[in-house]
């Protein structure tokens, strides 16, 4: 990575900071007034969003902390940095959703067993500050959601909940007309349904990041292909590709060549570099060269042979 790519990186990191500090700030005030709007209105679905906004404001907390921290630097004892905290920190904001939805759920039923009347207008009103505070963080963060996990996780909780509030805002519309407060529990669980939508992505997202699986997009058999195309290399084996975080590709292989001197292998290794970075976007990338074979083997067969080692 450039000196100039290393500067933009940590201008963005900077940027998103206080792009997730704002995202807070109105991720405290509005749900403080839209549950003071729900007790007051009546309304469980204004309160079950309130609680929404409240659990995004735990989450970008957390998340606002796991990306100073994912700025530090790789020690003696953390070789690989704190850049997966972020993606530690996009679990634990799922999983306060998912507290936040069962709870709302439990009340809904008890709602619905038990009908109350609501003021539309008031709901209206709350709802409308509710949705215009969300849209608002939603465009600060989009930005960031596009390339860092611990970002997309923010955003997308964001536009659920301006989803929400728009419901919200509908429905306090209907209820100016209709005493249909039936629809108040009803929209509540919809709520949840969106609570458990948009945290399922990011679960299965930082599972395979913490579980080192290829990363989508990432044809293994490509990459061997595009590597044995380099004149002077044999034959790519042991050959795994990961993200050490939600922002960088890792691959680790095996490059098999002729017995050859040092400064040849050198050659060979910035122009494999060089492929990777252009065609698969791998930016960290380590190289194992030898002048032994696999015998034929698979892309992730074992070498237990002996032979000249040269890791790049």
């Amino acid at each position: 990575m450039t000196t100039h790519s290393h500067h933009t990186h940590a201008n963005n990191q900077a940027s998103w900071g206080r792009r997730l500090v704002t995202s807070m700030v109105i991720n405290l005030i509005v749900p403080v007034v839209q549950i003071w709007g729900g007790i007051v209105s009546g309304s469980m679905a204004l309160i079950s969003d309130a609680l929404h906004n409240l659990s995004d404001f735990i989450s970008l907390v957390i998340n606002y902390a796991a990306l100073l921290i994912g700025r530090r630097g790789p020690t003696h004892r953390q070789t690989f940095g704190y850049k997966r905290v972020e993606i530690f920190a996009a679990l634990v904001s799922v999983a306060i959703l998912y507290a936040a939805g069962f709870y709302i759920a439990i009340e809904a039923w008890q709602r619905l067993l038990d009908p109350r009347p609501i003021a539309g207008q008031l709901v209206i009103w709350i709802a409308l500050l509710g949705f215009a505070g969300n849209l608002f963080s939603a465009l600060l963060l989009h930005a960031g959601a596009r390339v860092n996990l611990n970002m997309k996780s923010a955003f997308l909780h964001m536009m659920a909940d301006a989803a929400t509030s728009l419901a919200v805002v509908a429905l306090g519309v209907l209820w100016l007309y209709q005493p249909w407060y039936w629809l108040d529990p009803a929209l509540s669980w919809i709520i949840v349904a969106i609570i458990i939508y948009s945290g399922w992505g990011i679960l299965k997202d930082s599972f395979l990041i913490l579980m080192n699986a290829t990363p989508p997009g990432i044809n293994l058999g490509e990459i061997k292909t595009a590597l044995e195309a380099i004149e002077g290399i044999s034959e790519i084996h042991d050959l795994h590709v990961w993200n050490p975080s939600a922002e960088s590709i890792a691959l680790a292989a095996h490059v098999t060549v002729p017995d050859q001197m040092l400064g040849k292998v050198d050659e060979l290794a910035e122009k494999a570099r060089a492929v990777l970075l252009e065609k698969f976007k791998i930016d960290h990338p380590t190289l194992q060269f030898e002048s032994n074979t696999c015998q034929n083997g698979g892309l992730l067969c074992n070498i237990t042979g002996s032979g000249n080692h040269h890791q790049r």
